[in-house]
């Protein structure tokens, strides 16, 4: 399965009144990925039609303010409709934070619709996709 990672810093944003990182930042990190990961396969259009069903989080070690953090998303499974991704946050080499979350692909009525073959060879690495690099 296809894996991407980028690198962020924790931005006065991202923090709360404690100093350390809001809840909600690593969702935003791991967005940013994800649609790094669809323009690396050149699946943007793609990623504008699969809203999220499920999210799971563990928050593993604080994070605060100008820390440098790099976020490793994967590919863990492609369904008929849906597609589920694992990830995690590390701040100097260590894990701070462990997640997944699971997208649908929707149609215009909002209703599941099946993946598209030229997605699902993308995302799990057939040969088909070396076409797309």
């Amino acid at each position: 399965m296809v894996r991407h990672a980028e690198e962020f810093r924790v931005a006065w944003v991202d923090t709360d009144a404690s100093g350390r990182i809001n809840f909600t930042a690593p969702f935003r990190w791991v967005e940013a990925t994800e649609v790094a990961l669809y323009r690396r396969l050149g699946l943007l259009d793609f990623g504008r039609a699969v809203p999220r069903r499920k999210l799971e989080t563990d928050y593993r070690r604080a994070l605060r303010f100008e820390d440098e953090v790099v976020v490793e998303l994967r590919v863990a499974r492609v369904g008929r409709t849906s597609i589920s991704y694992e990830w995690s946050v590390l701040s100097s080499g260590e894990l701070a934070i462990k997640g997944s979350h699971t997208l649908v692909h929707v149609g215009v009525d909002g209703r599941p619709i099946p993946i598209p073959d030229a997605v699902r060879d993308a995302l799990v690495e057939t040969k088909a996709a070396a076409n797309l690099r």
